[in-house]
């Protein structure tokens, strides 16, 4: 995993942050009506350590986790190793959220955004923090429904 500048992967001009919430419908046991390719070319998907941590520990299934593990371990990652000036600038989106009226769930989101905007990247998501993230910010959030 290695932090690569903007710009630099394949097929740059549509390259994508994918968030979480996006990787749990990919990985859902059973029948599902979401195909993630029939959305983006996986050569423009890109994702950042906080992901990999969220979509890592939601599997139970050992055979499962060893799939995502050896899937998600091929895409490029942004932001690797994580610096204080990352989640610094998360804390501020948070507050920046808060003091606006907005609100946030989750920390780690705010420290997802703080990726995709250091290297102006939208997120592609089903999570309304996203939503409130872009509101507040020059967050590209592109919010898709399975």
């Amino acid at each position: 995993m290695t932090d690569s500048p903007q710009g630099a992967f394949p097929g740059a001009g549509g390259v994508v942050l994918v968030d979480t919430s996006v990787w749990v419908e990919v990985f859902r046991k059973g029948p599902s009506p979401f195909r993630l390719e029939s959305i983006i070319d996986i050569e423009d998907i890109v994702t950042c350590l906080p992901v990999i941590q969220e979509v890592f520990q939601g599997f139970r299934d050992e055979k499962a986790f060893a799939l995502a593990r050896e899937s998600m371990l091929c895409l490029p990652v942004v932001e690797s190793p994580l610096s204080a000036e990352i989640f610094l600038d998360a804390v501020q989106l948070y507050r920046t959220a808060r003091r606006t009226g907005l609100t946030v769930r989750s920390g780690v989101d705010c420290l997802i955004a703080a990726c995709a905007l250091r290297h102006q990247l939208p997120v592609l998501h089903f999570d309304r923090d996203y939503e409130a993230l872009a509101r507040i910010s020059a967050l590209e959030a592109r919010s898709i429904r399975p």
